[in-house]
């Protein structure tokens, strides 16, 4: 889960991260006020969880509670790479002498944790780091040892930062760290870290991912998920424990198996070619189980889906069987009843095949067609929603 930049604001300073005074406005009316509030000069700043806001017109400075109302008019309801701003943080002004980066982020291929740190930050740290990748400093961070000061002033050292500097700038990487650590983060990231006029240094902006496996010890994760931007679809799958994402396309996928489930997709984009261009509408994948109850949840919110055409059901019977399998589906139509009007093809294979077939033939349902192949299936799902 992504946050956006006043949360992440929030979670630095409950961890001793240095920033600036901060607060939220919907309005332009509440904009003003926070200027009002904080005095001084004040930037308005689009929350949106997205790069590039400054150069979209979504980081206004304001010199007077009039500016900041005007800015905050301008910016409020504005498009930025597909992200509409519905709200503004309104943050104490800085007197900014020099700009640095930091991040610590989770290094999936190597297994580890990975800072990346340079004395030159700022908003061009993509280009700089494709142009003058010796500016960025790349250092392997120990999960078992994390950053102490001294692994802090290592990376300081390793990203070119004066000898005057490191010292400065060492404690507020230990802090990040432990915004990374004590709130299970996948990412936090300051750009711009920058030292004041006065010389003090502070997270100008931030950056934050959070790791939705840990949600179970973060309990106060929760209440900074953005329900109003989540898709409804998305959001009922959760619901349910399901694994689910909405794509782009006109058959809903359901099957067992994150591996089997991407199988489907590229199986169907591939049929799809045949009939007009149809391509796969989510992954959905319902694990292990395959009660009535979870098909019914998953069928519910694939035919939710407007787009969606036809349903391939691909299902390769293991610990649960394919006749288990079958009678889910069988009594998940009868718990969806009248709202169960796209067809479904179904292909089962492994533990139990022919008991699992022999119930859906049984069953004789008119919405259902029988595949023998996963190959097969998909051509059906496509046809059948081309038509």
């Amino acid at each position: 889960m992504d946050l956006f930049e006043y949360q992440a604001r929030d979670m630095f300073e409950k961890h001793g991260v240095p920033v600036l005074a901060g607060i939220v406005a919907d309005t332009p009316e509440g904009a003003r006020a926070a200027a009002e509030k904080l005095g001084g000069v004040t930037v308005v700043k689009a929350q949106v969880k997205t790069g590039g806001r400054g150069k979209a017109g979504g980081v206004k400075v304001a010199k007077t509670p009039d500016e900041a109302e005007a800015a905050a008019q301008t910016i409020l309801g504005l498009d930025i790479k597909g992200h509409i701003v519905k709200r503004v943080m309104v943050a104490a002004g800085a007197d900014i002498k020099e700009e640095f980066y930091f991040s610590v982020l989770l290094d999936r291929a190597n297994r580890s944790y990975l800072a990346l740190c340079s004395y030159e930050g700022g908003m061009e740290i993509e280009q700089l780091a494709e142009e003058r990748p010796e500016a960025l400093a790349r250092v392997e961070v120990d999960p078992g040892r994390g950053i102490d000061l001294d692994k802090a002033r290592e990376i300081a050292v390793e990203a070119k930062f004066p000898t005057e500097l490191v010292e400065k700038v060492a404690p507020v990487f230990v802090a990040l760290y432990e915004v990374y650590v004590k709130e299970d983060a996948t990412l936090v990231e300051v750009n711009p870290l920058v030292l004041t006029g006065s010389g003090a240094i502070v997270a100008l902006d931030g950056k934050v991912t959070l790791d939705e496996n840990a949600a179970f010890r973060q309990p106060d994760h929760a209440a900074l998920e953005d329900k109003a931007s989540t898709d409804p679809l998305e959001a009922k799958a959760k619901e349910h424990d399901l694994n689910y994402v909405k794509l782009d396309g006109e058959v809903g996928i359901i099957g067992n198996g994150a591996g089997l489930v991407m199988s489907t997709l590229d199986v169907v984009a591939y049929a799809g070619e045949k009939h007009g261009g149809v391509k796969p509408a989510n992954f959905l994948d319902i694990g292990g189980g395959a009660s009535a109850e979870v098909m019914a949840a998953g069928l519910d919110v694939i035919l939710g889906d407007a787009q969606v055409k036809s349903v391939f059901v691909n299902v390769f019977g293991g610990i649960t069987a394919c006749d288990a399998v079958a009678n889910g589906i069988v009594k998940a139509l009868e718990m969806l009843d009248d709202t169960a009007t796209k067809p479904l093809v179904v292909r089962l294979d492994g533990n139990n095949v022919e008991e699992g077939r022999r119930i859906l033939a049984d069953a004789n349902h008119p919405l259902v067609t029988i595949a023998s192949s996963m190959d097969e299936g998909a051509d059906k799902a496509a046809e059948l929603a081309a038509k």
